[in-house]
């Protein structure tokens, strides 16, 4: 029969900042996909800077 050993006190405190790690990364997950679900939702035409004209930059000159 085998037995297993307590663990250490560090063992424990390790745990904690692996945890509170974990809820600091995943934070940052969500704060990323709610801005990203709400830069998408929002309906805005997305038009990126690639080196190109773009037509809704253009000012109508007045006749």
């Amino acid at each position: 029969m085998t037995t297993f050993r307590q663990d250490h006190e560090l063992h424990d405190r390790r745990s904690g900042r692996n945890w509170g790690l974990f809820l600091v990364l995943a934070g940052l997950v969500a704060i990323v996909f709610g801005l990203t679900y709400v830069k998408i939702t929002t309906g805005n035409p997305m038009e990126a800077f690639d080196h190109s004209v773009r037509p809704a930059l253009i000012q109508q000159e007045a006749q």
